[in-house]
């Protein structure tokens, strides 16, 4: 029996990501570069302790024109906690992966800056996974502004508190991504963030999902 990626060397350990068995260095080298790795894959996990975040340079932050306050998002709860749910629920239903959360988050960012403008225009992504998070996270910040409205009578959420959260979440992927081609570090990270909150809600969220 020989890896079922290199075919060369003996297997080491069993692979959900292509259901077979796989040798130790194929496992370090191929993981969520060739292979869509399940998040609770222990090898994954266990890489995920060590790994860090792939490097960024400033000039490449995007949107840096936009400024995210620790206020803003202490004042803005409840909203991000609904937008960050609304995007991991998504992208754990269809396997996305940090690549289509960015795309689906800079798309998000350009609608709102036109109605920052006054001049609305949807600027949906081109992908289809990359789509249907920009759908779903768009969505639950309509009804969240719906349920404003319905409760109170007005909604206090400004589109430029739902541009400075989408920046926010933007900024966020970029701190957290591996730099893999099918990396999940962003979506993994969130994925850790409200298996917590299921399990105890604090009253703030911890300062991992605070300022990047």
């Amino acid at each position: 029996m020989v890896c079922a990626i290199c075919e060369i060397r003996k297997p080491r350990r069993s692979c959900p990501g292509v259901n077979g068995d796989i040798c130790a260095i194929c496992c370090g080298t191929e993981r969520e570069v060739t292979v869509n790795c399940p998040l609770d894959c222990e090898y994954l996990q266990g890489a995920r302790r060590r790994e860090k975040p792939a490097p960024v340079e400033e000039s490449a932050i995007p949107n840096q024109d936009i400024e995210v306050t620790e206020r803003l998002v202490q004042e803005n709860l409840p909203l991000l906690d609904t937008l960050g749910a609304a995007l991991i629920g998504t992208a754990l239903d269809i396997g996305a992966i940090d690549a289509d959360a960015r795309e689906a988050l800079a798309a998000l960012v350009r609608t709102y800056r036109t109605l920052e403008s006054g001049v609305y225009y949807d600027t949906r992504p081109t992908g289809s996974f990359a789509a249907a998070l920009y759908e779903r996270v768009q969505h639950a910040g309509s009804e969240f502004r719906s349920e404003e409205q319905r409760r109170a009578g007005v909604t206090r959420t400004r589109d430029a508190d739902m541009l400075g959260l989408m920046v926010f979440l933007q900024r966020m992927e970029l701190a957290r991504n591996n730099g893999k081609p099918r990396g999940r570090a962003f979506i993994d990270s969130l994925r850790g963030y409200y298996s917590e909150r299921a399990s105890a809600v604090p009253a703030t969220p911890p300062s991992s999902l605070l300022l990047p």
